[in-house]
């Protein structure tokens, strides 16, 4: 049979005859993809007819006509969890594995997703949940070599070092395993298809078929992507569209922490994250991971740290922001922001300039929040403005206090969701005194918290520089 070329766009999965350097489906830039695709086959006139014949009305086209029951005589609830041991990994999953669910696990190379997944596969197998491991990059006795090092209990756990799709769905279909794992997405190709393994339309088909055995069989299959330079999974943009979850693992080489992140989850909560600690036996789950981000923090601080609180998904957690204002060496202030907008960064320090009257035109800044995690939403703001005021006044913080608050551009201080929740954390933790937005003080604060409302940061600096 011979096959044509066509282009796919990675985005939006328009196709082109010819490349061009712009998707005319999404309008995104250098983003179609060659791949080799099988021409359709040939109808003939009488099969054509046949088959307008048995469709209804000018709409049919053979198909067939299926009972469509209301929604209230649905039949059924919902199927019992599968529970990993991994208290952090189910906690970020929603509760535990959903029979026949299909969970996408993307990082950089690394950063532990095939060290989480076989202690996955080791906790399932242990729990009773047979387990099939398909690894389509490492040979069985590398995998071997990494279990006996990173979780010796993964003994148990069946092994498949193969990469065509047919002979891991005839395999698995035998096994009937509770949990499949494939290791990568990238590596497996069906015969179907031309092309190499990994490019947009063995991607595309081979994740299609895998939803489409783990919705029938039940079976949870584990997918590990590849990302690419920009941090996305590689691959077509509809291979987060057709699972079910899609977990990103975050962390920086020089930290000993890993943060997995939920950025989809069709049977939970989004946004939910769980941290994860390094060691020689593999990854830990830390329970606790406001004190894990604070547990470096020296009692003999010096100018320009700050404590806030963010909350991530349904869980409040503490943060130290570092700040650095310095004398500029060169014509231009640098302006250099970690874990932090850069262009918020540039507002807070217009609205300091503006509202409360610290200059920054030639000062160099250099901001930081510790232990490799991003602040996104604006309630850490307060805490970033009160760390560059510490540092361009030279005067340190207290200890023991927290900063919860977004800044508006006239310099107001203004509330953020769930304030109550973030209080009883930092109380949690030791803090005696939260600042937080006249609007986000509570009826009933936290016995050993004293919540402070401010009006804007000039009320905040008057009484923490006097």
């Amino acid at each position: 049979m011979k096959t044509k070329s066509v282009y796919r766009c990675t985005e939006c999965g328009a196709e082109s005859l010819r490349w061009a350097g712009r998707c005319e489906g999404c309008g995104e830039w250098n983003t179609l993809v060659e791949e080799m695709a099988a021409p359709k086959l040939s109808v003939s006139k009488g099969a054509a007819a046949a088959r307008r014949r048995a469709g209804s009305g000018a709409f049919g086209d053979g198909g067939a006509v299926v009972a469509t029951p209301r929604l209230r005589d649905v039949q059924g609830g919902e199927t019992e969890r599968l529970a990993t041991g991994i208290a952090e990994f189910d906690f970020v999953l929603g509760g535990g594995v959903v029979p026949g669910a299909m969970v996408l696990v993307g990082g950089e190379p690394g950063i532990g997703k095939s060290t989480i997944l076989l202690q996955v596969a080791a906790r399932l197998e242990a729990g009773g949940h047979r387990t099939l491991y398909v690894s389509g990059e490492e040979s069985p006795l590398q995998v071997k070599l990494r279990a006996d090092r990173l979780a010796p209990e993964a003994g148990a756990v069946q092994l498949l070092g193969e990469t065509n799709l047919e002979t891991i769905l005839a395999t698995a279909a035998t096994l009937r395993p509770a949990a499949m794992i494939v290791d990568s997405i990238q590596t497996v190709f069906t015969g179907d298809l031309e092309g190499a393994p990994g490019n947009v339309g063995q991607v595309r088909e081979c994740a299609a078929r895998l939803m489409r055995f783990a919705k029938e069989t039940g079976t949870a299959v584990f997918v590990v992507g590849h990302v690419t330079k920009g941090g996305g999974i590689a691959g077509p943009k509809t291979l987060e569209h057709i699972v079910d979850t899609v977990l990103y693992f975050e962390g920086e080489g020089t930290v000993d922490h890993r943060v997995l992140r939920a950025t989809k989850n069709r049977f939970g909560s989004v946004d939910e994250i769980g941290v994860f600690r390094m060691t020689v036996r593999g990854l830990e789950a830390v329970e606790n991971p406001s004190a894990l981000f604070l547990s470096e923090r020296s009692e003999a601080r010096a100018s320009g740290s700050a404590v806030t609180c963010l909350l991530e998904g349904t869980r409040p957690m503490l943060l130290e922001v570092q700040a650095l204002a310095a004398k500029a060496g060169f014509g231009t202030p640098q302006r250099v922001s970690t874990g932090y907008d850069g262009r918020r960064l540039a507002l807070l320090l217009a609205v300091l300039d503006k509202r409360a009257g610290l200059s920054f035109a030639q000062l160099d800044v250099f901001l930081n929040v510790v232990g490799g995690v991003r602040i996104v939403e604006p309630a850490g703001d307060l805490a970033v403005a009160a760390a560059l005021a510490s540092s361009v006044y030279d005067r340190t913080l207290p200890a023991d206090a927290v900063f919860i608050g977004e800044v508006g551009l006239a310099g107001e201080v203004r509330g953020v969701s769930q304030a109550e929740r973030r209080l009883l954390e930092a109380e949690k933790l030791g803090m005696t005194v939260a600042y937080v937005s006249e609007r986000s003080v509570p009826k009933r604060a936290p016995k050993s918290l004293r919540v402070r409302g401010v009006a804007d940061i000039g009320v905040l600096f008057r009484e923490l520089f006097r």
